[in-house]
């Protein structure tokens, strides 16, 4: 051998054992993502849920407002207005 490189030099143990280490933190730290955005899917739902129930709300509360407005409350059915006194 005159001093040549050799063709049959390969990682070994030690480079097998730092591919498998990352493997390992890969598979954990998508495990880890998948979990938070799947919390994240859960909280956006959520806090669209309360959104549309409060836009709901405000719904209601501005057709009471303009019910009450006119006088159309349903106490009221039945009830006429002598237009002479």
């Amino acid at each position: 051998m005159n001093g040549a490189p050799s063709a049959m030099v390969s990682p070994g143990l030690w480079g097998f054992l730092a591919f498998f280490v990352l493997a390992i933190a890969l598979y954990l730290l998508m495990r880890n993502m998948n979990a938070r955005m799947r919390r994240m899917s859960y909280r956006s739902e959520e806090l669209q849920r309360q959104a549309e129930e409060q836009e709901r709300e405000r719904d209601r509360e501005r057709e009471r407002e303009r019910h009450g407005e006119t006088g159309d409350d349903n106490g009221a059915e039945g009830q006429t207005r002598d237009p002479r006194t």
